[in-house]
């Protein structure tokens, strides 16, 4: 998975009439701290994000409604002001796991939460979780060998049955990435205010034409997003500024919503 408001100088080479209203951002929430990941309840209707302050070694929480755009809450944290991390989130329950040491990415116990209030639901400090499935999140207690699989309530944490593979399948969501290209369409007609550098990222939905691509001019590297509808340009965003190195990809689609991080702090979401 999938980093101000410096707006970047685009030169578009036809007239810009736009064909409906300009996009507006429907979430834009900034956080003290590195949008580290984010997952998606689609049953919930939740994006959870991990926020980390490398500074001040501390991880934090954050939940989004993504039918209303409510900042449910952030800032949540735990008593471990470091080794914690998003697990993931099913129907409405916030899942978060810790680590066996700093040095160590292996994880230990299991942390619950409410993913709407952000209060705390329940813990278990001997399972970690193996996967989420369409039935709930499948665990194993890490103190028996070989390991034996189960599947535990999400709201409870209590152990419901053994883990049947054939039967708790692996959640699929909505989720699209866009294509990786060598060099953006040539009719989209557009230059930008630099040198297009390395790959492309490109999409198309609901008639909308996303790319983001970098631009190096006078030895600044941008990376940079344009949504095109009907042929216009309708919104654009620079992603990140004075970079040093080229960056991964830079969104992705959820539904009918275009979700990006911008300078790493920055989350916003767009309606297409």
């Amino acid at each position: 998975m999938l980093n101000l408001p410096a707006f970047g100088r685009f030169f578009y080479v036809c007239p810009i009439t736009l064909p409906m209203s300009v996009l507006t951002p429907f979430i834009d929430e900034k956080f003290d701290g590195q949008v580290w990941k984010f997952v998606i309840d689609g049953r919930a209707g939740l994006l959870l994000a991990e926020i980390r302050n490398t500074g001040g070694r501390e991880v934090s929480f954050a939940s989004i409604n993504l039918n209303t755009g409510k900042l449910n809450f952030t800032g949540l944290n735990l008593p471990e002001k470091w080794l914690i991390g998003l697990e993931g989130s099913f129907e409405g329950t916030l899942l978060l796991h810790g680590f066996q040491s700093a040095q160590s990415p292996v994880r230990k116990g299991i942390y619950a939460f409410d993913g709407e209030t952000g209060l705390p639901l329940w813990s278990n400090y001997n399972d970690v979780i193996s996967q989420l499935t369409i039935n709930g999140p499948a665990a194993y207690n890490t103190q028996v060998h070989p390991p034996v699989f189960y599947l535990l309530d999400s709201k409870t944490g209590a152990t419901l049955r053994p883990y049947n593979p054939s039967v708790d399948t692996e959640i699929v969501q909505d989720i699209t990435l866009p294509t990786i290209l060598t060099s953006m369409p040539s009719d989209l007609n557009i230059s930008f205010d630099g040198e297009p550098t390395g790959n492309c990222h490109y999409m198309e939905h609901n008639g909308f034409r996303i790319v983001s691509l970098h631009t190096l001019n006078q030895g600044i590297l941008k990376q940079q997003l344009l949504v095109m509808f009907d042929g216009k340009p309708v919104y654009e965003d620079i992603l990140t500024d004075e970079i040093q190195k080229l960056q991964p990809e830079a969104f992705i689609r959820y539904k009918n919503h275009l979700i990006y991080i911008k300078n790493t702090r920055e989350l916003k979401i767009l309606n297409l």
